[in-house]
């Protein structure tokens, strides 16, 4: 989602806090500053050993920073078909749904979340992008009966991530069910005796993962609980740095990074990251939205490339691809990425993640107690450079090897997240 910043905390401009911002400082999280937020950038055991607990164990993450709106009136429908990269119309009830808010050029505002509710809908934006999205979407309501409301400063929300967070929850839950197990299913239920909503969402990678939505009044009262209970499963409060590395590692885009502008200014389309193809809606019956023109150009150049053409199309010029890298060194940010001596784009996102060794057969794997390390990316490049070719990514003059991977990692056999290791 958002680019996280590592600045510490500004003397100058306050900061807002979320709930559990004063819990977060008792309990010896490092704070920094994100979007106007004051956030845990970690806690004691740091961003390695917070990655590798959410991946074996789960993770608490406070997410009351993120932007909520709660949309409503008779013309809610239309109005979300309007400014919305995906169909609000099949959006069917407690269901959500990945989305984008686009540009008529056919990148990306933001990306979000919609949620539906008895209540209304509710978008999920990022931090970073709140009053820029607010403004655009109160200038789009115009002419239509629909009502937006900002309720980032009225409700509270976390995310639960990992294998072991269902037991967690089922532990907790005071009345009614947890979701349905599938992705993007949603649930209303009573957790430690509070109400809230429960959604089978996150930004992790984890075949197993919830975000919870509540009033901002009784998030420290949950937080505690989950953190209570939690500690003999082994999940444990986590902070931005590891939600970072955690969605690298499992390809997740985020805005600053891999949706708005490239590192040469340049806005890149939506279709060059991966996840466009759950968030974009082109069903002849859809209608018309922002972008939509732009969007239908390049998933044509999507699919042709799909296809196996190798010549660019001037739509969807690039793509955002996985590199591992094979040599000592990390890529980061805006590192240009050569093929056969030629600049073919740049690194967008790139770190270093731990990751567990595992043992067995594949749907039978499970972690042993030995971890390693790689340095792994995400890459903005020429759509002809084919999957696997070894690249060179120049680090401060200094050249990389790596190479054009499908992904760094696989959420398809729960209850654990494994890693693809490129040797």
């Amino acid at each position: 989602m958002q680019k996280l910043s590592e600045s510490l905390e500004s003397s100058v401009t306050p900061l807002t806090c979320t709930p559990l911002a004063d819990w977060h400082r008792e309990h010896g999280a490092r704070m920094t500053s994100f979007a106007g937020w004051n956030m845990p950038l970690h806690f004691s055991s740091g961003i390695l050993q917070e990655h590798l607990g959410v991946r074996k164990f789960g993770g608490l993450f406070d997410i009351s920073h993120m932007g909520r709106f709660r949309i409503t009136g008779p013309d809610a429908v239309t109005f979300l078909r309007r400014v919305l990269t995906n169909d609000a119309a099949r959006l069917e009830l407690w269901q959500a749904q990945y989305t984008i808010l686009a540009q008529e050029v056919g990148s990306a505002l933001d990306d979000a979340y919609l949620f539906r509710f008895p209540d209304g809908y509710c978008l999920v934006v990022n931090a970073a992008n709140t009053e820029q999205d607010w403004h655009h979407l109160k200038e789009h309501a115009k002419g239509l009966s629909v009502a937006l409301e900002d309720i980032t400063g009225t409700t509270g929300m976390l995310a639960v991530q990992g294998p072991r967070t269902e037991e967690l929850l089922q532990k907790l839950l005071t009345e009614g069910q947890l979701p349905p197990p599938a992705r993007n299913s949603v649930s209303e239920a009573r957790l430690l005796d509070i109400d809230l909503r429960i959604s089978r969402t996150g930004y992790t990678g984890e075949p197993v993962g919830f975000e919870l939505f509540l009033p901002a009044e009784h998030t420290l009262r949950v937080w505690e609980g989950l953190v209570e209970a939690g500690e003999s499963l082994g999940i444990r409060p986590v902070g931005l740095g590891a939600r970072d590395t955690l969605r690298l590692e499992a390809g997740l885009t985020l805005f600053g990074h891999e949706l708005g502008l490239a590192p040469d200014g340049t806005p890149i389309p939506v279709f060059a990251a991966p996840s466009a193809s759950v968030a974009v809606n082109l069903a002849p019956d859809r209608g018309d939205f922002i972008g939509r023109r732009a969007l239908e150009a390049q998933s044509a150049a999507y699919r042709s490339y799909r296809q196996g053409t190798t010549h660019p199309h001037e739509s969807l010029p690039r793509l955002i691809r996985p590199l591992a890298i094979l040599g000592p060194g990390v890529a980061r940010q805006g590192d240009e990425v050569y093929w056969h001596g030629q600049k073919v784009g740049w690194v967008t996102s790139g770190t270093v993640v731990p990751y567990w060794v595992f043992t067995g057969e594949e749907a039978n794997a499970v972690p042993t107690e030995k971890t390693a390390r790689r340095a792994i990316a995400l890459a903005y490049l020429n759509a002809e450079v084919p999957q696997e070719a070894f690249v060179e990514v120049n680090v401060r003059g200094r050249t990389l090897p790596a190479r054009v991977v499908r992904r760094h990692g696989r959420s398809d056999l729960p209850p654990y997240f494994r890693p693809i290791i490129v040797q």
